[in-house]
C-alpha cells in the first residue's frame, strides 16, 4: 500500500512534517528534519539527547545522503551510490548518528548495524562461512571497525573484517549494494590495519565523512 504522507513522521504521538511532498518527491526542510531527529533521538537514547550545533554539518551530510537529495550530495561531493565511512574520535556520536538517521526513511529498507567485533567472535566459532554470510545482498553498517581482534579458527589467523570488506567490494561492483562503517581510525591507520588492498577498495566504496579530531567525548 502506497504511503500518501511519506513526508510526515510520528514520534511520541506528535506529527513532524519534514518538508513538502508533491506526490512524487519530498522537498526536505533541514530545520524540520532536525526537529524530528531530536525527538526521535530522545526516544532512542534518552531525554538528554540533542543535536549539538557543532554536529549539524555532519547531520546535514548524513541526512542528505539518506533521503537521496542528489543536488545537495553533489554540492558536498558525495555519491549516493556509495556507502558512508563515518570517522571520528571515541564518543563523538558516530554510532548514535547511524542508528538515528535510518529512521528518516521508514518507507525504505535501510541497513542493519553490526559491531565489527561481533563478526570476528562469530568467525572464531563458525569459521569462514561468516565472511560469506556478510558478503550477501543485504546492506550493513559495520560499527567500530578497527577495535575487533584478529580472528582465529582451528589455528588459522584471519583478518576477518578485511576479508568481509573485500567481499562487500565485490558485491558493490556487481549490484551497487552499499556498505556503511563507523570507525575511530583515520585513513593511514585503516591501511595499517587492513592493508593497501582493502584501503584501495574502500576508496571506491565509501563517502568519507569525518568529525573534527578535537570533538569532545559526549559520553563523559
Amino acid at each position: 500500500m502506497q504511503n500518501l504522507r511519506p513526508h510526515i513522521l510520528v514520534e511520541g504521538g506528535i506529527e513532524y512534517c519534514l518538508g513538502n511532498f508533491d506526490g512524487k518527491r519530498i522537498d526536505y526542510d533541514f530545520s524540520k528534519v532536525l526537529l524530528y531527529l531530536e525527538a526521535k533521538g530522545r526516544s532512542l537514547f534518552g531525554e538528554g539527547f540533542k543535536v549539538r550545533a557543532e554536529d549539524r554539518g555532519t547531520f546535514l551530510k548524513l541526512c542528505s545522503y539518506m533521503v537521496k537529495d542528489f543536488e545537495s550530495c553533489r554540492q558536498m561531493e558525495m555519491d549516493t551510490a556509495k556507502g558512508i565511512l563515518l570517522t571520528g574520535p571515541v564518543g563523538c556520536g558516530k554510532t548514535s548518528m547511524m542508528k538515528l538517521i535510518r529512521h528518516l526513511v521508514p518507507h525504505k529498507r535501510t541497513y542493519d548495524i553490526i559491531p565489527a567485533r561481533n563478526i570476528t567472535f562469530a568467525f572464531n566459532h563458525i569459521g569462514y562461512k561468516i565472511i560469506e554470510d556478510y558478503g550477501n545482498g543485504r546492506s550493513y553498517c559495520f560499527d567500530d571497525l578497527g577495535v575487533e581482534p584478529m580472528g582465529r579458527y582451528y589455528g588459522d589467523d584471519c583478518n576477518v573484517m578485511g576479508e568481509v570488506l573485500v567481499s562487500r567490494h565485490e558485491l558493490y561492483q556487481q549490484s551497487k549494494i552499499p556498505t556503511h562503517i563507523t570507525t575511530n581510525l583515520n585513513a593511514e591507520e585503516l591501511e595499517e590495519r587492513y592493508g593497501k588492498r582493502v584501503r584501495s577498495r574502500m576508496r571506491q566504496m565509501f563517502n568519507l565523512i569525518s568529525f573534527d579530531k578535537h570533538t569532545k567525548d559526549k559520553r563523559i
